[in-house]
């Protein structure tokens, strides 16, 4: 997991602000092609956002947490259905 600064947080919830949420989460939930989706919009992006439709708050926290263990990424803020996360992209292997 990334370690990110009190600024880097504060930074990137500005950048957020006005993202749209590329995965939309409908009623059947997190399945195996709902996290390839966010496996590759976060490859693609390091910061999105994700709309989860789970109508309890104990569940949508449980499917919010799964993805950022799953994806090794880090909640970088959530308001009601919405959760922005980030995962830093690897860094290309300098060719000698």
């Amino acid at each position: 997991m990334t370690d990110l600064s009190k600024q880097d947080i504060k930074d990137l919830k500005q950048k957020a602000h006005h993202l749209k949420p590329v995965i939309l989460m409908g009623d059947k939930g997190l399945s195996e092609a709902v996290q390839k989706e966010i496996g590759v919009a976060l490859g693609a992006h390091e910061l999105i956002k994700i709309r989860v439709s789970a109508e309890d708050h104990t569940e949508r926290d449980t499917t919010i947490k799964t993805i950022c263990e799953h994806h090794n990424a880090v909640l970088i803020q959530q308001i009601g259905h919405m959760a922005t996360i980030y995962k830093a992209k690897a860094a290309k292997a300098k060719e000698v």
